[in-house]
């Protein structure tokens, strides 16, 4: 009787280590590259001098939607760099997939009918302005963009938030 409990102990201590070395079954770890582009979930996201609630705030992000670049993660938390060069930790609950830009051009830019400069000019969009990607092509230089109300086609090289050969149909 001592030996088969001596027996069962053994069997239930293995299976005590079997499983603390299980992986956890949310990986926080997403599998996606680093770096990528997301975009702001919300008004208000306290960015974070490291990847915790107990690191410090070092500023506060007050444009929903404005693309970031994930350039670390960190269990829970990635790490960002905004379109002025900044970076900082912000929780994953904080960023979304959909993908956005942000013009940032000085001044006021056209937004073109099609994707070329001779085309028709059907808006004009100011520096900072965020806007929905619903196309940048292979081979073009231009990036179909909806900024509320108003669709065309704006040159990549003023957009912050998709890199330079990227295609997304």
């Amino acid at each position: 009787m001592k030996t088969f409990f001596s027996v069962l102990a053994m069997m239930a201590f293995s299976l005590g280590v079997a499983i603390a070395q299980e992986p956890a079954e949310e990986n926080d770890a997403t599998g996606l590259p680093v770096p990528r582009f997301v975009s702001l979930r919300s008004n208000r996201i306290n960015a974070r001098s490291g990847p915790g609630a107990r690191y410090p705030i070092e500023w506060v992000y007050m444009q929903k939607s404005a693309p970031v670049e994930i350039v670390a993660e960190f269990e829970l938390w990635r790490k960002i760099k905004d379109w002025q060069g900044s970076e900082s930790w912000v929780h994953k609950s904080m960023l979304a997939g959909k993908r956005f830009v942000k013009v940032m051009s000085p001044g006021e830019n056209n937004i073109y009918a099609k994707d070329d400069y001779k085309s028709r000019i059907v808006a004009k969009v100011e520096d900072e302005v965020v806007g929905e990607i619903k196309k940048c092509p292979v081979n073009s230089s231009f990036c179909l963009i909806q900024f509320d109300t108003i669709e065309g086609w704006v040159p990549r090289q003023i957009l912050y938030g998709i890199y330079p050969d990227e295609i997304i149909d």
